[in-house]
């Protein structure tokens, strides 16, 4: 089976997957195959194995993974079972996010200006790290990774990032204003990095400092904890995704094509991550709720 797995994992990483992960899980699942004397997936050992996990959610993951080497197998032998999916049941409850108002962000901003800097570099720098976000939805990781060179008439080059995709994020005038204004003082202060967002020091943003510094600037804007968890900087990307929504175009057709649309600006591999946003947009479910009443008394949808 480990031949068979090797070979899996090959194939995938062709295709761009790290898989760092998945190739510990399935070595581990060979291992716990081969002592119950089985050359091939079954759905029992599946379990088996899955269920030795503490938690309901490791218990999932681990199931899954045995799920798709299984598809995967299943083509070309099929001695291999085919274990239905979630087997566990379990299905992930995401954190409510928090949606930031116009003034908690300019509030934000503000804040990042007054951060104490030997060479005036670090406050630009979070400002700006901050604006970028809210207008273009980025991931964090991605911001952090920009490069000088990604920066491009057209917008910005997002190089395979979380799901190992590559995309092009227009920008909008005055994001790409601001933009200009932090490069051209970036680089009177002679950064040997190559990446757009550095510290005093010339050297890269990492996310563990970028986490610190942006709970000292929710302290500073005024931005308190809600249910006794503080806002997190990934939240500008929902922020931004909500805000897109709200905006959309009236007519049921135009705003699923919007969300479909969202779906590929923001990187999104699966359109239902996207549709998860409308449970943070009051007003489109509102819309959707009188709609599905009226359907369910026989009107039109």
């Amino acid at each position: 089976m480990i031949t068979a797995i090797e070979t899996y994992l090959a194939v995938r990483r062709a295709a761009g997957f790290t898989l760092s992960n998945t190739e510990y899980l399935l070595r581990s699942f060979a291992n716990f195959a081969t002592d119950q004397k089985q050359t091939h997936i079954s759905t029992t050992t599946a379990i088996n194995w899955a269920s030795q996990a503490r938690s309901v959610a490791q218990r999932h993951v681990r199931y899954q993974t045995v799920c798709l080497l299984a598809r995967y197998l299943c083509v070309e032998d099929s001695r291999h079972e085919s274990p239905p999916t979630n087997y566990f049941g379990y299905r992930k409850a995401r954190r409510a996010p928090h949606i930031y108002s116009r003034a908690e962000i300019e509030g934000l901003v503000l804040a990042a200006q007054k951060l104490p800097s030997f060479n005036s570099l670090l406050p630009r720098t979070y400002a700006t790290l901050i604006s970028l976000l809210a207008a273009t939805g980025l991931r964090i990781s991605e911001a952090l990774h920009l490069l000088v060179s990604d920066i491009t008439p057209d917008g910005l080059l997002i190089r395979k990032t979380k799901f190992q995709k590559t995309r092009l994020v227009p920008l909008h005038d005055t994001a790409r204003t601001g933009l200009a204004r932090y490069l051209t003082h970036r680089q009177e202060m002679r950064s040997g990095s190559d990446h757009v967002f550095v510290s005093d020091d010339g050297q890269p943003l990492v996310y563990w400092k970028v986490h610190n510094v942006f709970r000292t600037l929710l302290k500073s804007a005024g931005i308190q904890p809600s249910r006794g968890r503080w806002p997190r900087i990934h939240e500008l990307r929902h922020t931004f995704a909500v805000r897109a929504l709200e905006s959309s175009p009236t007519g049921r057709q135009r705003i699923g094509q919007h969300m479909l649309a969202l779906a590929t600006y923001l990187g999104h591999v699966n359109i239902n991550t996207t549709y998860w946003y409308l449970e943070t947009t009051p007003e489109l479910l509102r819309d959707i709720a009188v709609v599905a009443e009226n359907f369910a008394q026989g009107g039109q949808p």
